[in-house]
């Protein structure tokens, strides 16, 4: 379908002033309601939102192609509209948009807003059809050129059948010197730009060139098995993983699908020199990506495999549980509810359970798809296992009956060491052990797929059903249970002595500023959990100094309240500053991350720390200081005030056990600002 056909005079719009995206948004869905396209422009504009929320369709050089196949369009269509000032519409490459089409499919039809799609963005990597487009006078001015860029485009179509004639004329390319495949994570724009731009270069230096596009509908214009014979290289220019067990033994430059767009010559010239190396399968393996090409960038794509699974366990499981303690506090059990408190009702109780177990996977399901990034889907269960390992630790000593004392040496060097005897210290090792046990288990599976593949073929069905898991699962397990939770172990033990060896000293301040830091280091790992276990031990403590006479006065049940209170509003303030530097600092933030603002919030006023454990893993370098000095400043703030908690949980919801409450609010603010205005000045701005 053709775009002249999609545009008319009425659905164009030149010359206009808008001052934020959604004023933009609003003026094309006002320019397909005065054409006739649309039923309903709040059904239509709350599709065009959801699309938005999924990524901007701003793709740089000042063009934004917002599209939406909804069940409000009458018929197919297209809005047009210019806007010489530009607007930001959060492009990708951080600039304003000034040229913008809006494309309207039927929820019914075809996948005509792809179509469209394709050949827009087609178009729109010709720098002078934008300049002109900007340029044109008028509306009739604007149908002009885009009707004659598009017949230079597609000289061999007709309006009536274009689609006929593409078919008949595919059979004909043959003998491509350069092949190239393209691809990105949406599979829209930028998957048509880099065809085009590297088609468009091809020609411009005289090499015969054909690009495979792998767009959201499905792959296009596929490179045949002779074509791939015949060539001499190829380019994959993707964000995404594309098959390329095809091109084993043939020279393939594997690349970013923004390299496609912007440097098509340097990647056609590299193929002609021969200076690309000639590409062979790894185990078997049916796809690669363009991340093969950096060691940073493999690491960066796994991990975020891993984060992107594991986030709507934080934040569903986070929510419930935060329910739960607004629920005690609702029912009058803030002050009284204890080590109970979230579970002192039967709904409480409920919510509570549910979000415990949601956040009690969060890191097995960090660590299985990490795995499963490296070593597909073999690395998933191994992983899983992994994740389990770091979360739960080694298991208690006192759940197991030997069959005999006289074990053997060997039975008796894993009954020490695999097992931790009750009050034996913590072997918890986190999101951050999670992370090791994620590309510990991909690896691991990675390794035996290598040494398996000289296998006979006969045993090739049990490879991933018993091989890769059963051997996999067991290496891992000795890892982790033997080697990283045992040391995280002693870490934890080292930890406890120095916490009270502060207090034993009353060096109140600076206890106060370490329990905070701790609690922002690993979130759920074994330095926030050991700072955790001290408070609740201390508010132990209080309750035994109380019980035997002493007065809530008393220096030394006030030191143990202190500390209590430096534990929370340290596990407080990590949510809280990333929530507002989402908000202050949108540009260092992924749309993914951005959207979590609010249940961040939730989950800080709910003491769950867990909530910036995405964005720690994500970018830990980075993250991790900041959220650390933020925390530390906070507790130290909360024990130089003196301000007391004699609630174990509970954030905002126990405030009404806080002893000077005012300067606590203060303290937890003002850390979150620090950690706030730390992740504005060294975070990078991301690249979505």
């Amino acid at each position: 379908m053709r775009i002249t056909e999609l545009l008319s005079k009425e659905s164009i719009a030149l010359g206009v002033k808008v001052d934020s995206k959604d004023a933009a948004i609003d003026y094309l869905v006002n320019l397909h309601d005065a054409a006739g396209n649309i039923s309903d422009k709040k059904i239509y504009k709350e599709g065009i939102l959801k699309r938005e929320e999924e990524g901007s369709t701003a793709i740089g050089e000042g063009i934004a192609i917002p599209h939406s196949k909804n069940k409000a369009v009458k018929r197919p269509g297209l809005a047009a509209m210019t806007v010489p000032d530009g607007v930001d519409y959060d492009s990708l490459d951080g600039q304003p948009s000034n040229l913008f089409f809006m494309i309207a499919a039927p929820e019914s039809g075809s996948d005509v807003h792809l179509e469209v799609l394709s050949r827009l963005s087609m178009l729109l990597m010709d720098e002078d059809f934008r300049a002109e487009l900007l340029k044109a006078a008028d509306k009739d001015a604007f149908l002009a050129v885009v009707d004659k860029y598009e017949n230079a485009k597609f000289p061999e179509e007709t309006a009536e059948k274009p689609e006929e004639k593409a078919v008949e004329k595919a059979p004909e390319k043959k003998g491509f010197r350069v092949l190239a495949v393209t691809a990105c994570p949406t599979g829209i724009a930028h998957t048509y730009m880099a065809a085009e731009a590297l088609e468009k270069a091809g020609a411009k230096m005289g090499y015969a060139l054909k690009a495979e596009t792998n767009g959201s509908g499905g792959a296009k214009n596929i490179l045949t098995d002779e074509e791939i014979a015949n060539c001499d290289g190829i380019i994959v220019a993707a964000d995404k993983s594309v098959e390329t067990a095809r091109f084993d033994g043939k020279p393939v430059l594997f690349t970013r699908v923004a390299d496609g767009i912007h440097k098509p010559e340097e990647l056609i010239q590299k193929i002609v020199d021969g200076q690309v190396p000639v590409h062979h399968e790894e185990g078997g393996r049916k796809e690669s990506s363009s991340a093969n090409g950096s060691v940073g960038s493999r690491i960066y794509k796994h991990l975020m495999n891993g984060v992107s699974h594991m986030l709507p366990f934080v934040i569903g499981g986070g929510i419930l549980t935060a329910l739960a303690f607004l629920i005690d506090t609702l029912c009058g059990f803030g002050a009284t509810g204890g080590s109970n408190f979230g579970s002192m009702t039967p709904l409480s109780a409920f919510f509570k359970y549910a979000g415990g177990l949601a956040m009690g996977v969060m890191v097995p399901v960090l660590a299985g798809f990490i795995a499963e990034s490296i070593a597909d889907r073999p690395g998933l269960a191994v992983g899983f296992l992994g994740g389990i390992l770091a979360s739960s630790g080694n298991a208690a000593l006192s759940g197991y009956v030997w069959a005999g004392d006289n074990l053997g040496g060997f039975q008796s060097f894993i009954s020490k060491f695999g097992f931790v005897a009750e009050g034996g210290g913590n072997t918890v090792s986190g999101f951050l052990g999670g992370i090791a046990a994620g590309f510990l288990a991909g690896y691991v599976v990675l390794l035996l797929r290598k040494i398996c593949s000289k296998f006979p073929k006969s045993l090739e069905g049990i490879k991933p059903t018993l091989i890769y898991p059963l051997v996999g699962m067991f290496i891992v397990a000795v890892l982790m249970i033997f080697v990283l939770n045992p040391i995280i172990g002693l870490i934890n033990t080292g930890l406890s002595d120095m916490l009270t060896a502060l207090a034993n000293k009353n060096l109140l301040i600076p206890l106060g500023i370490i329990l905070g830091g701790m609690m922002a280091i690993d979130m759920g790992g074994p330095i926030n959990k050991a700072a955790y276990v001290y408070g609740t031990m201390v508010l132990a403590t209080a309750s035994e100094l109380v019980a035997g006479g002493a007065q809530l006065s008393d220096p030394a049940v006030q030191a143990c309240y202190i500390s209590m209170a430096s534990v929370m509003v340290g596990g407080m303030v990590p949510p809280l500053g990333i929530a507002l530097a989402c908000i202050f600092f949108p540009k260092k933030f992924t749309k993914a991350e951005r959207n979590s603002t609010v249940s961040n919030i939730v989950m800080s006023c709910g003491f769950i720390t867990e909530g910036a454990i995405p964005f720690a893993a994500a970018d830990p370098l980075h993250v991790i200081p900041c959220t650390l000095v933020g925390a530390a400043v906070a507790g130290g703030m909360s024990a130089a005030f003196k301000c007391t908690l004699m609630a174990p949980h509970g954030g905002i919801f126990v405030f009404a056990t806080v002893g000077n409450w005012l300067p606590y609010i203060i303290s937890w603010l003002v850390g979150s600002v620090i950690t706030c205005i730390m992740l504005g000045l060294i975070k990078r701005n991301v690249q979505e």
